[in-house]
C-alpha cells in the first residue's frame, strides 16, 4: 500500500476551525488515535505531516509506534511573517528569527523543515493564487539555511515563478504546486524534487455546495493537465491528499487521490504504480 506524502493530523476534513479549537487547551491524544486508527484501517502505514502550531504534531510522533505507523513531521511549518502560513505553524521576521525556529524543530525532534512560500489556490478563480509569493532571494536563502542546518525542505508552493524559484534553489519536495507553467514544469522534470499535487483538494470539492462547481471543474481540468504533462517530462510525483482538508478525509483521502491520478492517467502509463511508489520512496529516504 501506498503512504500518505501529506497529511495534516489536527485537521478534520470537516471544519478547521473546530479541529484547532479542540486543542486550544492542551492536544487531545484520542482524537489523534482515531486518526491513526483510520490509516491502519486503510491498510497506511506512512504518513507524512505537514505540521501545526498547537503540538499535535508532536504527540503524534509519540503515538505512531504503537500503530505501526512510520511518521514524518516538521512539527510546524515556517513562514514569513504577514503572509500566509499561521494555519499551520510560526513566523518569522528576520534570518535570526528564521534560524532560532529551526533550532526548536531540531530539539523537539522534527524531521525536515517545512516553509511556506506562497498562498493557497483560489478555489473561485482558476488560475489565482490569493497573495503574491515570496521574493526569489528570500525563498532560496530559506531553502539554503534549512539545508544548511542538515535538514530536507518540504515546501507549500503554489504559482510558475515560486516553484521554478523553489526547484532551483534545490528543494526537496514541491507541494501543491498549482498553475505550474511548461518552464516550471521542464525545471521540476530536471530537479531532484519530487512534487505531491494534493489533487483530491480540488476534486473532492466538486458536489460540495462550497464553490461553484463550473469553477472547480475548471481547476480540476487545469491541475489535471500540469499533472499528465509533469508525468510525461518525468516528473518523480508522489501521493498525497492533503488529508484533512475540507472533505479529504484521514486514510480515505490516500485511496481517493490514488483513484483520481489513476483516472487522470487513463490507463496510459502502465508503469504508473511503479513510478508514483518509486517518487515515494524518494522522499521517505530525504525525510
Amino acid at each position: 500500500m501506498f503512504g500518505e506524502c501529506h497529511a495534516h493530523l489536527i485537521m478534520d476534513g470537516v471544519n478547521y476551525r473546530k479541529a484547532v479549537a479542540l486543542h486550544a487547551d492542551g492536544v487531545q491524544e484520542q482524537v489523534i488515535r482515531e486518526r491513526f486508527e483510520e490509516y491502519v484501517r486503510c491498510g497506511i502505514s506512512f504518513v507524512r505531516d505537514g505540521g501545526d502550531s498547537h503540538g499535535v504534531s508532536a504527540r503524534a510522533l509519540q503515538l505512531a509506534p504503537e500503530y505501526g505507523i512510520t511518521y514524518r513531521t516538521p512539527l510546524f511549518a515556517i513562514h514569513k511573517r504577514g503572509h500566509y502560513g499561521g494555519i499551520v505553524g510560526f513566523p518569522f521576521d528576520d534570518w535570526k528569527e528564521y534560524r532560532e525556529l529551526i533550532g526548536r524543530l531540531r530539539a523537539q525532534g522534527g524531521h525536515f523543515v517545512k516553509v511556506m512560500l506562497s498562498g493557497i489556490l483560489d478555489f473561485s478563480h482558476c488560475g489565482t493564487v490569493t497573495e503574491p509569493p515570496l521574493a526569489r532571494s528570500e525563498i532560496r536563502e530559506m531553502i539554503h539555511i534549512a539545508h544548511e542546518e542538515g535538514f530536507a525542505v518540504m515546501a507549500h508552493v503554489n504559482g510558475a515563478r515560486a516553484v521554478k524559484d523553489a526547484v532551483e534553489a534545490g528543494v526537496d519536495s514541491v507541494e501543491h504546486g498549482n498553475f505550474m507553467d511548461e518552464e516550471a514544469l521542464q525545471a521540476l522534470a530536471e530537479s531532484k524534487a519530487v512534487w505531491v499535487p494534493t489533487f483530491v483538494t480540488i476534486a473532492n470539492l466538486i458536489g460540495s455546495g462550497r464553490f461553484d462547481d463550473a469553477a472547480l471543474s475548471a481547476l480540476k481540468e487545469e491541475t489535471g493537465m500540469r499533472i499528465r504533462r509533469g508525468f510525461e517530462l518525468g516528473a518523480q510525483i508522489a501521493l498525497g491528499s492533503d488529508a484533512g482538508a475540507y472533505r479529504v478525509f484521514h486514510g480515505q483521502g490516500l485511496l481517493d487521490e490514488y483513484r483520481e491520478i489513476h483516472a487522470l492517467m487513463e490507463g496510459k502509463m502502465p508503469d504508473l504504480d511503479v513510478r508514483l511508489l518509486a517518487a515515494e520512496q524518494e522522499l521517505r529516504r530525504r525525510f
